[in-house]
C-alpha cells in the first residue's frame, strides 16, 4: 500500500518541526509557546504537540513579535 504525503500546506496541524520550517521558528521557541493550557493554537494528542496551522498563522499575522 502506497503511503500517501500531503503537502505541509494543506496540512491542519502540524508537527513541531513542520512548524518550525513552515514559519521559521526554532523548535524550543513554538515549545515554549505551547505549554500554556489556555493556548488556542494547540492540539494534543496523548504527549504528542500539534501545531493547529490556521489558527497559528491567525496568531502570527495579529503578532508584532513573537
Amino acid at each position: 500500500m502506497k503511503k500517501l504525503e500531503v503537502p505541509i500546506w494543506e496540512k491542519a496541524n502540524l508537527t513541531l518541526e513542520e512548524s518550525a520550517v513552515y514559519f521559521g521558528i526554532g523548535i524550543n521557541k513554538l515549545r515554549s509557546m505551547t505549554n500554556s493550557e489556555d493556548c488556542k493554537y494547540v492540539l494534543w494528542v496523548g504527549n504528542r504537540r500539534l501545531i493547529k496551522r490556521k489558527a497559528f498563522e491567525e496568531y502570527i499575522s495579529k503578532s508584532y513579535s513573537v
